[in-house]
């Protein structure tokens, strides 16, 4: 028989194990902490991933601050994707034309799934679009252009539309970045990247040189004198109410051509065919009768053959010849007897014609010969005119000498006159910089240049002289007028005036012409100390005008008041 255990005092019957109770507590103590310790985890990985949050960004900010990005260099657009064409520069560097990535918006219908709301978009966003035929081509589930050459404000408003159907094709465009300024002279291209135009045609396959593909095509203009020009041009168009204009700025030592405008122009990134003749580049296509800008020449080759002095005295100077079926006369009365240069300095066509005489027609012809005078003039353009071919038959001498019955364009006369005052060394016209290459031919010695120099600055300081408008303090302008009529219509004139400076080592040529300038009789003119309301239309009345306004701002950009002239030696030398 087995004895029963002893019952402990102080163990009561209901209680619990005490060792089973330790282990319920135990067992719930460690379930806690193991929750406890799950959520100290979570707090231990958001805040690692925190903290290598801040120190990438960190990384970042200090590597972007430290290193140079390149985003609109030129060498990093070309890495994206490779230049069709090459940029074309001025002379300083100022950027015309460039190739950039564009975009052609395009619709795979397929894509489309609410074809209404598509249309719906495209009418409030795009009312110009045609969304009857946009519909048509909807239905036809075929891939179609919604708009080429979009910009990039297009680009965004179709993106906003959310649609996957629209696609946007990219492509290389070709953007002038000065609009209007440059039209007559880089030209244009076209969808393709083929030069139609200008430079743009001209140097076509150079432009396109993959191997120069990083250097710039550098003209000899200078976008800052172009828009003091042009700007100035624009508001003679308008103080005399002409239908066009031009001018030419040139280096008479060079052939460097810092300028060319002709008016009106056009914004050449808008590829549409220009016409109208009003747009032709008048400069070197258009072919006009300049009149007594031709008296210079004239007066150059007596000087030259040793005919005449400028101080010969040409006597009995009739008010007008009869030659042949014409009749020749002076504008105003001249005195009788008046000097050669005082011929030029008054623009006298019957003084002019005398002294032609005695030049003959065999010298005049070898004149024009040797200065191409009536050939188109050789430029880095394709647009250039071709004078009107004409015969030596009777007066044609005496008509010549003063400028009628003959034609040319104003860049040959403008070239021509910046060989008289170099020193009478053929120049040509250039476009392209570090391009030039003087000939050694002469057409007059540098004592008749010095001479002719001399008399073109009495054309603008004698009281006599036509061109006093023009007479801007400090610059020592030189030139001579010219006004002609078209003998078709009385009515359509040309006034021109072609200005060297500074007249004791003359630098730079500028041409300035006016088609069919009105009188201005609102304008106001400072003449010889005198104010005066406008009553001629003639050239020294609104070219030479205008001429002056031009010298007057571009004398300082030119720096024609630097030490390479003495300019206390031209003083003494002028008064």
């Amino acid at each position: 028989m087995r004895k029963k255990p002893k019952k402990n005092k102080y163990q009561n019957i209901n209680q619990k194990s005490f060792f089973f109770e330790d282990y319920l507590e135990t067992n719930k103590k460690n379930k806690f902490s193991h929750k406890n310790n799950f959520y100290q985890d979570r707090i231990y990985l958001l805040f690692f991933l925190f903290f290598s949050l801040i120190f990438i960004f960190s990384i970042r900010i200090t590597y972007v601050s430290l290193n140079k990005i390149e985003i609109f260099d030129q060498e990093h657009t070309q890495k994206q994707f490779s230049l069709l064409r090459r940029d074309i520069v001025d002379r300083n560097g100022v950027l015309i034309s460039r190739n950039i990535k564009s975009f052609h918006a395009a619709v795979n219908p397929s894509l489309i799934k609410n074809k209404d709301n598509f249309l719906i978009n495209l009418r409030l966003n795009f009312p110009e679009l045609q969304i009857k035929k946009i519909e048509k081509k909807l239905a036809e589930r075929k891939y179609f252009y919604l708009k080429k050459r979009i910009t990039l404000e297009d680009k965004e408003k179709l993106w906003r539309m959310g649609e996957k159907g629209i696609i946007f094709e990219p492509f290389q465009s070709r953007i002038y970045t000065h609009a209007n300024l440059f039209s007559h002279i880089i030209g244009q291209v076209d969808y393709d990247n083929y030069g139609v135009s200008g430079i743009e045609k001209y140097f076509d396959k150079e432009l396109k040189d993959k191997r120069k593909a990083n250097q710039p095509l550098q003209l000899t203009l200078d976008t800052n004198l172009q828009y003091v020009i042009d700007e100035e041009l624009n508001k003679a168009l308008s103080t005399f109410n002409a239908t066009g204009g031009g001018s030419l700025l040139m280096d008479v030592e060079t052939g460097e051509i810092l300028s060319l405008v002709s008016l009106p122009n056009f914004d050449i990134n808008v590829r549409a065919e220009v016409k109208e003749k009003k747009y032709m580049n008048k400069i070197t296509k258009g072919v006009y009768e300049l009149g007594s800008i031709f008296k210079t020449f004239t007066i150059a080759l007596a000087l030259e053959n040793k005919l005449v002095e400028p101080e010969t005295i040409i006597e009995n100077i009739p008010r007008s010849i009869v030659c042949s079926k014409y009749k020749i006369s002076d504008i105003k009365e001249f005195p009788k007897d008046l000097s050669v240069e005082d011929i030029l300095i008054r623009s006298s066509n019957v003084g002019t014609l005398l002294i032609a005489r005695k030049v003959g027609e065999k010298r005049f012809k070898k004149f024009i010969y040797d200065t191409k005078l009536l050939e188109s003039p050789e430029l880095q353009l394709e647009e250039v005119g071709k004078p009107i071919k004409f015969n030596w038959n009777k007066c044609k001498l005496e008509t010549v000498s003063f400028g009628h019955g003959i034609t040319t364009t104003p860049l040959q006369a403008t070239t021509i006159y910046s060989s008289l005052v170099n020193g009478g060394t053929i120049i040509k016209p250039i476009l392209i910089k570090n391009n030039f290459s003087k000939e050694n031919k002469k057409i007059i010695s540098k004592k008749t240049s010095d001479r002719i120099n001399n008399i073109l600055r009495k054309v603008v300081t004698d009281d006599e002289g036509t061109a006093s408008q023009a007479d801007i303090d400090g610059f020592y302008v030189g030139g001579k007028t010219g006004t002609s009529q078209n003998y078709k219509d009385k009515n359509q004139n040309l006034n021109t005036f072609i200005s060297v400076f500074p007249s004791q080592k003359p630098k730079y040529a500028l041409l300035v012409m006016l088609e069919n300038p009105q009188v201005a009789k609102n304008l106001i003119y400072d003449y010889r100390g005198m104010k005066i309301k406008g009553t001629r239309n003639e050239a020294g009345w609104n070219s030479v005008y205008v001429s002056g306004k031009i010298i007057k701002k571009i004398g300082p950009i030119l720096a024609i008041k630097s030490k390479e002239f003495n300019y206390q030696n031209v003083t003494k030398k002028f008064n």
